[in-house]
């Protein structure tokens, strides 16, 4: 039987990449994409989730519109998807329109009707989420676990600590990963590790077929490199490696390990992952809270993770 599962999405080249996993995969049932703003604004993030979603012939699927903003701070959105979201990448209109009710109105409804435990997958500030489980904490009995891209048990992207997703809303991981949800970090650890290799991507976008010209655009996106050169190839999947771990988790090598979102100073935004195999003087004096143990992805067979994605999608390896 399929797996249920929602997507919460701020849709810019690694969503869409997702989505098109999510929405294709025969093992995965799709329930709904909600949408917050991040990447981009909140109407751009609706608008590339819609046409990504027609691009892979899932128009059927509803999408929501939530969170126009972190819960504190003012939306800071990323450079590396360039002003649309989606790298340049043209995709048509989308024949359906977005969902009349606000997304945790829609994230709620949506769960308490599936018959099995939902599994949540976050790709992006997790807003939505932390209003949802403040609003509506019914809904965590019906949810199987989350699994998000964010965070980070080494170094940060979006500062050296910090990954994007949690760092542009600190406050609302720390509330999703403080409410009891069963949680998997797909943390900065692997999502810099699973590629498609350039010459294969180029091939992707030379493609006749529609799906394999959008796939090999997208990974064709080229971001500015660390050290202010020239934009520069990266063919990473990104958030798709998230949904690929849902069909293949033994791609991957984990440990259940406390994790804090740090909410001040200049480590705002980090997720301070407990890698100790003991207790430090800081839990001998009461100075911090043991937290409840989230399974942190810190290995990953590249390789095969890679396979996976092109696997869901239809495409050759080569």
């Amino acid at each position: 039987m399929p797996t249920p599962v929602i997507l919460d999405v701020d849709t810019g080249v690694d969503d869409a990449l997702a989505l098109l996993v999510a929405a294709r995969h025969p093992d995965l049932e799709l329930l709904g994409v909600s949408c917050v703003a991040g990447n981009v604004s909140l109407d751009r993030v609706v608008e590339n989730t819609l046409r990504v979603l027609a691009a892979a012939g899932r128009s059927d699927v509803p999408v929501a519109a939530g969170a126009q903003r972190p819960l504190i701070e003012s939306p800071r959105a990323a450079t590396v998807h360039g002003t649309d979201g989606l790298g340049g990448v043209e995709l048509a209109p989308s024949p359906r329109q977005v969902e009349s009710e606000h997304a945790v109105e829609f994230l709620r409804r949506t769960i308490l009707a599936s018959t099995e435990p939902v599994t949540l997958v976050a790709l992006a500030p997790q807003t939505n989420l932390a209003l949802l489980l403040r609003m509506h904490p019914e809904v965590i009995d019906h949810v199987d676990r989350l699994v998000f891209m964010g965070g980070s048990a080494s170094v940060g992207n979006a500062t050296a600590v910090a990954e994007f997703n949690v760092w542009h809303d600190p406050e609302a991981a720390a509330i999703v990963l403080d409410s009891g949800v069963p949680a998997y970090m797909y943390g900065l650890d692997v999502f810099n590790a699973v590629a498609v290799e350039e010459y294969h991507a180029a091939r992707l976008a030379a493609s006749d077929e529609p799906l394999a010209r959008v796939v090999g655009a997208l990974l064709g996106n080229r971001v500015s490199s660390s050290h202010g050169g020239e934009p520069e190839y990266s063919g990473l999947i990104g958030d798709a490696g998230a949904v690929c771990s849902l069909v293949d988790p033994d791609a991957l090598g984990t440990r259940l390990l406390p994790v804090h979102v740090e909410l001040a100073g200049r480590a705002r935004g980090q997720t301070v992952v407990n890698l100790r195999g003991r207790p430090g003087e800081d839990l001998a004096h009461g100075l911090v809270v043991d937290r409840v143990p989230v399974e942190v992805a810190l290995t990953v067979d590249a390789p095969r993770l890679a396979g996976v994605f092109l696997d869901s999608l239809g495409l050759p390896r080569s």
